[in-house]
Formats: structure tokens, C-alpha cells, sequence
């Protein structure tokens, strides 16, 4: 009889790939440095997959059509916005994953959600901290007023204690603040490890499923913005949610990247204030300014956030520079549009801007990054090239080509329609906008441009 002979195995710890033999790269998610050995499988005893018995099941297979739907029907967590991004609310068993930069306020939008569904009866809401003590919290629930007898909390990061507070409270929400702090007596490695990781939201995601309790997981998220921890994690939750903004702001975004229970491009707004985290149903009024004369420089336009239509003011400064290399700041605009923007209104537009300083920036901290706004920079650029001020009551919607021509956008009417309800009169949009679109915008008259040229005459500069 032959000798049976023991092979490594290799595993990604990101994608769980097992390559044939150890490679710097993984063939399967790319990722550097990820391909480990995981220990030696004798190849002489390895089962056959015919091998396999048929084993005892956890319920008998049923018709579709006799499956009860009502205990997974979602259930409000109070928090308009975040209803909207999650398709309704919170499912029964559903696990989400929250990920966002520090300090951006995951841990306080999430201890107003448990505060909000306590306080709607039925089960408690339990919050397991690992990275505050219980009275760091508690100081931060009495300051944003999220106190309810019904809200239970515990800081724990032992993943043996957090089920044993599951045992004790039976909550219908547990929060686990956040994933990466807690660690599992089973699984090797230190906590926030890819093997820790794993363990312990495999573990939570069983009990959510057994015991029809929704659980929210905290993430953290590396320093390009991506998710920590192995990308099987995303996979294995329901619902992947983004949260975004910037520190000097107050706007916060709530952004679905993945769900399995509603629409997976919605986008929920939030104000971070002193006293807590507050809903923006109308959050277009951050986003323009207010002032009684229009100002040079100043253009208006309307972006899209998933299914969302909000207004945004654009603007540029135009200034003679006094370097030899004029500087290009961007601020809430991708630079690599902007620098487009100028390129063509030069080459096709003769206009002379290689000898100025030109600063380019958004209204309220908004991040746009959609080619749609295009033509309100271009024409902003050219309010303040030329000293001249657009009409306040007209909007620009539109995509600039590389030959000066304007191209049609997507979503195009539910963007007028919005700047029409908050009183815009005229809009400057592609010549490509079907005419029948005039009947859906009111009264709002639509001046059709083909090219930037004319887009800044039918505007008045």
C-alpha cells in the first residue's frame, strides 16, 4: 500500500481562495500578502465527495407558496432617513454591517436607532460596546436623549460573554460596537484579525438567524475607505452600509452597498449636531447659498445621491496668479474633472485661463463626483472669467465631451422636477432632452444647449 503523502494548503485570508501553492498576490481578490498556509490535508485520506450520507435537516422542505412571510416583514426603526436606505426598516434575523471613518458618528446614530426602538415596545434593544466603557455611553445617551429603561448596554469584548448578555435580555436589536473589538476564545490570532473577524460575525450571524433577533455590526474601514477585515464579511451579512462625511461638515450620508431586503442605491441624509443625529428629509437648502444680490462665479445644478435629486451650488474664483505656475484648488469636485473642464473651455472656448488661479468648490460639504454637473462648473468658471453673474433662478444640468458638446444625463427629469418645486423658473440642459419632457417640469422653461458655448450665451454671460 502506498504511503499516503501530506500537501500544504494555502488560503487567502481575505477571499478564503486556496491557490495550489503560495503566491505573493491572490489570483482571486488581488490582494497582496494575503495567501498563508493553513496547515497539511493528507491527500491518502481526504473523503470522496460520494462518501457524503444524507444527514438529519433543521425543517422539512414546503411549498414556496406556504412560507408564512409575516415574521420577516421589516419593522420601522423610527429613523426616517435610515427606513428609506434600508427598504422600510429593520428585518427580523437580518444582520447589517455599519462601516464608516472615525468620528464620523456611527455609534451615535446607532444608539438613537436602539433608543428609538425600545421606545416602540415590543422586545429591548441591547448595545455591546467594545471600544467605551458603559459610562462613556451613558453619558452620551443622556446628552442626546436616548435613555429608555428598554435599552439595555454592556461593554464586553469577549464573544462567550456578549451571547451569554444575548441570553439574559433576549433583545429583538443587538448593536455590537464594534466588530473588530470583540474577540472569540476558539479562533487564533488577536481580535480584529482575519481569523477573529470571521469567527465572530459567523457566530452572530447564527444566533441573529436562529433566534430572529436584527443585528447591526460597527466595522472599521481601512485608510482608503474600503472595509477592514476579510471581504467574506460582506459577503455573509444582509445589508452593507456606508457611512460618509466630512469632519468639518455637518452632513452625513447613509449609502446602501448592499441589500438583500430593498433597494441597494438609496441614500439617507443626517445633520450631526450637538444633540445627537437628526434626519434631513429636504436637505437640498444645505447645499445653495443665501444672499439677496447673484454673485459672479456662482452656478446651481442637481446631482443625484442614489434616488435622491438635490440642488448643489458650484462655485469658482477665476484671479490673475502671481506664480509661474497658476495653482488649481478643488474642494468637494474631483480634480481630474475639473482639470477637463478647464482644458476644453481653452482649447474649444478660447478662453485664457493658463495664467490664473482658479479655485473650484461645492456648497455645504457635498462630495460631487457625477459628470452631470459638468456644465454648472464650466459655466461658474465662466461667470467668474468674465465678472458676470448667472440668473438665480436658473439651474444647469449637464455633461461636458472632450469637443465642448453638452450630452444628455441620466435621471434627467426627476432632477428638474425637483428644481422646479423649490421655485427655479429656467434650466439649462442638453439639446438631446426629449421634447415631451417640457410637460412633466410646470412651468419651468428649459433652454436646450448642444454646445458650452451656447449654454453661456442662452444663460446671459
Amino acid at each position: 500500500m502506498a504511503k499516503s503523502r501530506d500537501r500544504a494548503v494555502f488560503r487567502c485570508g481575505e477571499c478564503g481562495h486556496t491557490p495550489p501553492r503560495w503566491v505573493g498576490r491572490c489570483p482571486e481578490c488581488q490582494t497582496w500578502g494575503s495567501v498563508a498556509e493553513a496547515g497539511a490535508a493528507p491527500v491518502g485520506l481526504r473523503p470522496l465527495a460520494g462518501a457524503v450520507t444524507a444527514g438529519a435537516v433543521t425543517a422539512p422542505a414546503r411549498p414556496i407558496v406556504e412560507i408564512d412571510v409575516e415574521a420577516a416583514r421589516a419593522r420601522p426603526t423610527g429613523v426616517g432617513e435610515l427606513d428609506r436606505v434600508l427598504g422600510g426598516g429593520l428585518v427580523p434575523g437580518a444582520v447589517l454591517l455599519l462601516a464608516g471613518e472615525p468620528g464620523v458618528g456611527k455609534s451615535t446614530l446607532l444608539l438613537e436607532v436602539a433608543s428609538r426602538y425600545a421606545t416602540a415596545g415590543g422586545p429591548p434593544a441591547l448595545v455591546i460596546t467594545g471600544e467605551e466603557s458603559a459610562a462613556q455611553v451613558r453619558l452620551r445617551a443622556e446628552r442626546t436623549g436616548a435613555l429608555h429603561p428598554a435599552l439595555y448596554l454592556a461593554a464586553e469584548t469577549d464573544l462567550a460573554a456578549l451571547l451569554a448578555h444575548v441570553d439574559a435580555v433576549s433583545p429583538g436589536l443587538l448593536v455590537v460596537d464594534s466588530v473588530q473589538t470583540i474577540a472569540s476564545p476558539v479562533a487564533e490570532g488577536a481580535a480584529g484579525g482575519v481569523t477573529q473577524v470571521r469567527a465572530v460575525a459567523a457566530a452572530l450571524i447564527a444566533a441573529a438567524k436562529s433566534r430572529g433577533m436584527a443585528t447591526v455590526l460597527v466595522g472599521h474601514v481601512t485608510k482608503d475607505g474600503a472595509i477592514a477585515g476579510p471581504r467574506v464579511l460582506e459577503h455573509l451579512v444582509d445589508v452593507v452600509l456606508q457611512f460618509e462625511g466630512d469632519r468639518h461638515s455637518t452632513l452625513r450620508l447613509v449609502r446602501a452597498t448592499k441589500n438583500r431586503f430593498g433597494p441597494a442605491d438609496e441614500v439617507g441624509c443626517f445633520e450631526l449636531t450637538d444633540g445627537g443625529i437628526q434626519g434631513l428629509p429636504d436637505p437640498s437648502g444645505l447645499f445653495l447659498s443665501r444672499r439677496p444680490e447673484p454673485v459672479p462665479g456662482t452656478c446651481v445644478t442637481v446631482t443625484v445621491e442614489g434616488r435622491r435629486p438635490l440642488l448643489t451650488e458650484v462655485q469658482a474664483l477665476v484671479a490673475r496668479s502671481t506664480l509661474a505656475t497658476p495653482r488649481r484648488a478643488v474642494s468637494g469636485l474631483e480634480s481630474s474633472r475639473v482639470a477637463m473642464v478647464l482644458a476644453v473651455l481653452e482649447r474649444r472656448g478660447r478662453i485664457q485661463l493658463g495664467d490664473r488661479d482658479v479655485f473650484s468648490a461645492t456648497v455645504g460639504g457635498v462630495r460631487v463626483t457625477e459628470p452631470a454637473a459638468d456644465l454648472a462648473l464650466a459655466l461658474a468658471l465662466l461667470s467668474s472669467r468674465a465678472g458676470a453673474p448667472l440668473p438665480a433662478d436658473t439651474v444647469v444640468v449637464g455633461e461636458v465631451g472632450l469637443g465642448g458638446e453638452v450630452r444628455q444625463v441620466n435621471h434627467l427629469a426627476r432632477r428638474l422636477s425637483e428644481a422646479a418645486r423649490l421655485g427655479f423658473a429656467a434650466a439649462v440642459v442638453p439639446a438631446s432632452t426629449p421634447e415631451g419632457l417640457d410637460a412633466d417640469v410646470g412651468d419651468m422653461i428649459l433652454l436646450r444647449a448642444p454646445t458650452v458655448a451656447e449654454a453661456a450665451r442662452l444663460a446671459g454671460l
